[in-house]
C-alpha cells in the first residue's frame, strides 16, 4: 500500500507541474505593446526593429523602449550611430546576436583595467581602419575583384582589408608602349 501510495504521489508531482505549465502556455497573453501601440516618436526611432517587434520578448521591448525614451536627448552623431546600429542588429542572424551578447557579457564580467585595455584596442583597430582611404571603420570588408585588379591583405590585427594596386592605367600604357 505505502509503495502504490508513494508511485501516486510521485505521478502526481510531475503531471501537476506539466499540466500547470501547459495551461500557463495556453492562456498566455501577447506581449505589449505592439507595434501598433508605440507612439509616432517610438516608431519612428524605432523603425529598424518594425520587422521583427513582434516576435522580441517583453523585456527586448521595455529596453528599446528605454532607448526611444532617451533618443531625444541624444546628440545627433548619437542618434546617428543607433540608427546604424540597429540597422546593423537587425541584419545579424540569431547565432550572431547570441555571440555578440555572450561577448558583451564577457566583456562586462572583465576587471576595470582589463576592460580599458580591450576598448583601447578597439580604438586603436578602428583607428587603423579610418587610416586606410577608401575603408570607413563601420564598412564590412570588400570582396575580392574578380579581374584581379586588388589584392586582398590583412591589417596589423588580422583584419581582412583591401589595397589598391599601385600601378595605375598610365603605368599600364606606358609599359605597353615601351614593349612594343
Amino acid at each position: 500500500m505505502a509503495k502504490a501510495l508513494a508511485a501516486l504521489i510521485v505521478a502526481l508531482c510531475i503531471a501537476f507541474p506539466a499540466a500547470a505549465a501547459q495551461s500557463k502556455a495556453d492562456t498566455k497573453k501577447p506581449v505589449r505593446p505592439a507595434w501598433s501601440e508605440l507612439t509616432p516618436a517610438q516608431q519612428n526611432v524605432l523603425a529598424p526593429l518594425e520587422p521583427e517587434w513582434n516576435s522580441l520578448d517583453a523585456t527586448r521591448r521595455k529596453k528599446w523602449l528605454t532607448v526611444a525614451d532617451r533618443y531625444p536627448k541624444m546628440k545627433p552623431q548619437e542618434q546617428q550611430r543607433l540608427q546604424k546600429r540597429m540597422a546593423d542588429w537587425v541584419k545579424l542572424t540569431p547565432e550572431q546576436r547570441q555571440a555578440a551578447r555572450q561577448k558583451y557579457q564577457t566583456v562586462q564580467k572583465l576587471p576595470p583595467e582589463k576592460r580599458r585595455e580591450v576598448a583601447a584596442q578597439w580604438q586603436r583597430y578602428q583607428h587603423s581602419l579610418a587610416q586606410q582611404p577608401h575603408f570607413s571603420p563601420s564598412d564590412p570588408p570588400a570582396p575580392p575583384d574578380p579581374q584581379g585588379t586588388e589584392s586582398a591583405t590583412a591589417t596589423a590585427d588580422g583584419a581582412p582589408a583591401v589595397r589598391k594596386p599601385a600601378a595605375g592605367p598610365a603605368t599600364a600604357e606606358t609599359s605597353t608602349t615601351t614593349a612594343q
